[in-house]
């Protein structure tokens, strides 16, 4: 249903200045005689009353059409743009008028410069009233919708760190891990003692970099490389990871996201060894970082409006403008995540 041109409560205003507006303008316009003569009376109310919502009506559009043009945040031009538009428009209105009630015969009104000037200076100041006061409630407005999205954003990083630290603690992983453990223990005590050191490593890593906003990207290559030798070891030639060979040691990322990239990829996609899950992790030219994996759909795959993208997205923003992107086929699926070069990060080694 269209909503109505005027709401309850500038129905509620309007009505309630109609007749102070009605009087102190026939009475400057006609004098004591709209008072004192009952047909002036009628005739002045009735033009009155119709130049008056017709000027209100064009005062409205000018308004609206003026305050949903401008783009968001700049509140003083928007502003001062409504100012001179309104400022023309009432005296555009104030000559039609005067000069509607000088054709009304018995008015007796002239229409000339010294009974307009006044009027379109008033209403000049009236409109520097509206625009002071639609530009506080623009400004508390905007205030709010900033307020809203910053408690959105950190509401979603939250959540990114809990899902984080939900794989920390992650009972299947671990699960996986001391299974495949168990099976290494008889036949092979050596491969076993080695697994054991990679995943206190693992936890290590986990452990520190969660009490850490952004780490040098080679520390969370170093530890994606143990993450997958121990992966590796369930998986043997069912997954292949393929990661660069170096990278400049200025660049920095939050943690653990390769690793929730790489965990989404193995949990989503059939692994076998005649159909390997291939992810390649590589350097772009414009300072980013892109996981790629070949599509072997188990249930849904992770798509762009999943939760825990989102959760990256947001994680990034409280340290860049640059976005995280997404691509996906029905062959391929591709996260490129922008790095951060200026930051300056922890430390977090994997030993």
């Amino acid at each position: 249903m269209k909503p109505a041109f005027f709401s309850k409560y500038e129905w509620w205003y309007h009505l309630a200045m109609m007749p102070v507006c009605f009087a102190l303008g026939n009475y400057y316009l006609l004098g004591e005689q709209y008072f004192l003569h009952l047909p002036t009376f009628l005739v002045a109310t009735a033009l009155a009353s119709v130049l008056y919502w017709f000027s209100v009506v064009i005062l409205t559009v000018v308004i609206r059409k003026t305050a949903g043009s401008s783009a968001e945040g700049h509140i003083t031009r928007q502003m001062l743009k409504m100012l001179w538009k309104l400022a023309a428009a009432t005296i555009v209105l104030m000559l039609f008028d005067s000069w509607m009630y000088s054709l009304v015969p018995g008015l007796d009104v002239d229409f000339s410069w010294s009974k307009i000037g006044p009027m379109v200076l008033v209403g000049l100041l009236c409109d520097a009233f509206i625009c002071a006061l639609l530009g506080l409630f623009y400004a508390l407005q905007q205030w709010k919708n900033d307020q809203a999205d910053d408690e959105k954003l950190a509401r979603q990083s939250l959540e990114v760190e809990f899902d984080a630290l939900k794989g920390q603690v992650n009972p299947h992983f671990l699960f996986n891990s001391l299974n495949t453990l168990s099976s290494l223990i008889g036949p092979d005590p050596e491969q076993a003692e080695d697994f054991v050191e990679d995943l206190a490593r693992i936890y290590r890593y986990m452990l520190q970099g969660g009490r850490t906003e952004l780490v040098p990207l080679q520390s969370e290559l170093s530890f994606l490389e143990v993450y997958v030798r121990l992966l590796k070891v369930r998986y043997h030639d069912a997954l292949v990871v393929h990661l660069p060979d170096r990278c400049p040691p200025e660049l920095t990322i939050p943690p653990l996201m390769l690793q929730i990239l790489v965990d989404n990829a193995v949990q989503y996609n059939v692994l076998s060894a005649t159909r390997p899950l291939i992810v390649t992790i590589a350097l772009t030219d414009d300072r980013a970082i892109r996981v790629t994996n070949n599509v072997q759909m188990r249930h849904r795959t992770l798509g762009a409006t999943g939760t825990g993208l989102r959760g990256l997205s947001a994680k990034l923003l409280t340290f860049t403008p640059r976005k995280l992107t997404i691509q996906e086929n029905n062959d391929i699926f591709s996260v490129t995540i922008p790095l951060l070069p200026d930051a300056m990060p922890a430390q977090v080694p994997v030993q």
